[in-house]
């Protein structure tokens, strides 16, 4: 047998780490063979190099030895790469670049890793051809258990050790591959990919409180990598449109949200999740309702209003590549919608990556509203749309109201409305599963504002 080392534990070729604090530890351990024909002692060594120019990082490092021709080291790199990591059995009485060969851990990184979890957009369901190449430092932990280059599609199925979320169609283009290289250009650092969505999925699935299959998939996974996640991605929400799902998902939304947290020890752990897009086919045969696909919008608008440390991206305008799936062309859009999300609220960076939110709905006449926003960098617009083409409407007790004429400054619209509000209001942004085609916008980052549901318009002072 060829004397030399071996590495039975460590990271993978192609693996990004998770660093804490700018450092991520690495344990390595494996098994040797020594030489028979040399009486020195032999010792395994390990360094690190960067493997653009194979300088080293770290030096020749000598591994403990341990019994039954065993060793193990631990050692830590800072955030970087890629690198490489390369072992050797050498004897005493020769130089280290003439040791016995050892194996190498290849294209090893240093930077932030993000869970993909949600249904289909998450899966990634884009048909139509796009530019959005794979590049050195954004890597994917695929379903087969093995980190690869990231490229599309990033749910594939080959070779699977993870039947509970494998796709029964072929995924496409999903916006992660555009979400991860934007940051990586932005930090200069490797971005992992870890994926775990599935099409289709429920909620309930990913609820630890209710069956939790995919809940529990995701543990596995996570934890298998080490456990240390910079963010989750989150995209879901059309598979609980029903009455009853729709009523109960901000709260069961929050159930995962803490359960995971809690789970993997990480009580700020960021989610960045992306508001329901349209559906734009026949309602009926697909059981769906404007009233339920508008409920699960605003709890996802309400859970980045309500629950620390998530974030919501809005995805209205996005355009699809059929009734449902949002194009390839759009996931590069919202992929680094959510980059610039992450660069604002994980890294601190001082940029507009927060769409404009309903702050207030105020009656300030007889048939008067005013609505204001927050997260409006200079001020909003509507595109001069006629007012009835607004896609803002305004119910009472006795049914819609139109809006007769509005008026835009700053961050505020203000509604004329044909007739006095009767018992209770409220208003809705981006109502139905396929509401107008045209968004209030941020003038400068053209962020749509969020959909929301249900807003009380307040009667104070009148």
């Amino acid at each position: 047998m060829i004397p030399g080392c071996q590495i039975n534990c460590g990271p993978q070729d192609w693996q990004i780490l998770q660093h804490k604090e700018g450092i991520a530890s690495v344990t390595l351990s494996g098994s040797y063979i020594p030489s028979i024909e040399i009486s020195d002692r032999q010792a395994v060594f390990v360094r690190v190099v960067c493997e653009a120019s194979s300088e080293p990082l770290l030096p020749w490092l000598p591994a403990t030895m341990l019994e039954g021709e065993r060793w193990e080291i631990s050692f830590e790199l800072p955030v970087g790469g890629l690198y490489r990591i390369e072992t050797s059995l050498k004897p005493d009485s020769s130089g280290i670049e003439y040791a016995f060969r050892g194996d190498a851990i290849h294209h090893l990184g240093v930077g932030e890793v993000f869970v993909i979890t949600g249904q289909s957009n998450s899966a990634g369901y884009g048909k139509d051809p796009i530019y959005d190449p794979p590049e050195i430092g954004v890597h994917v932990l695929r379903n087969k258990g093995k980190w690869d280059l990231a490229s599309h599609p990033l749910n594939d199925s080959t070779g699977t050790i993870h039947p509970v979320n494998m796709e029964t169609i072929n995924p496409g283009h999903s916006p992660y591959l555009s979400f991860a290289r934007y940051l990586k250009r932005e930090l200069n650092r490797p971005i992992g990919l870890i994926q775990a969505s599935l099409g289709g999925s429920c909620l309930s699935q990913w609820n630890p409180a209710e069956s939790g299959e995919l809940y529990t998939n995701l543990l596995e996974i996570t934890t298998g990598c080490g456990g240390d996640l910079a963010g989750v991605l989150w995209y879901q929400g059309c598979s609980d449109t029903s009455d009853d799902l729709s009523i109960t998902y901000g709260k069961r939304f929050a159930n995962f949200v803490n359960s995971l947290r809690e789970d993997l020890n990480d009580p700020c752990l960021a989610f960045f999740t992306v508001q329901l897009n349209r559906f734009v086919a026949d309602q009926e045969p697909w059981g769906m309702s404007d009233d339920n696909w508008s409920r699960v919008r605003e709890a996802q608008r309400k859970a980045g209003r309500e629950l620390k440390g998530v974030f919501v991206i809005p995805a209205i305008d996005i355009p699809l590549s059929d009734n449902i799936h949002n194009s390839s062309y759009g996931n590069v859009m919202l992929g680094e919608r959510l980059a610039k999300s992450a660069l604002k609220h994980l890294f601190g960076r001082d940029i507009q990556a927060d769409a404009p939110d309903i702050n207030e709905a105020v009656l300030t006449g007889d048939k008067e509203v005013r609505l204001s926003f927050e997260n409006v960098s200079s001020r909003l617009y509507a595109f001069d749309l006629k007012a009835d083409d607004l896609p803002i409407s305004i119910y009472d007790e006795e049914g819609k109201i139109e809006i007769v004429r509005y008026s835009i400054r700053d961050s505020m619209i203000d509604l004329e409305l044909s007739r006095e509000l009767i018992g209770e209001g409220v208003v809705h942004n981006q109502h139905g599963t396929n509401p107008k085609s045209l968004s209030i916008i941020d003038a400068v980052s053209h962020l749509p504002a969020l959909a929301f549901y249900g807003f009380k318009i307040s009667k104070e002072g009148f």
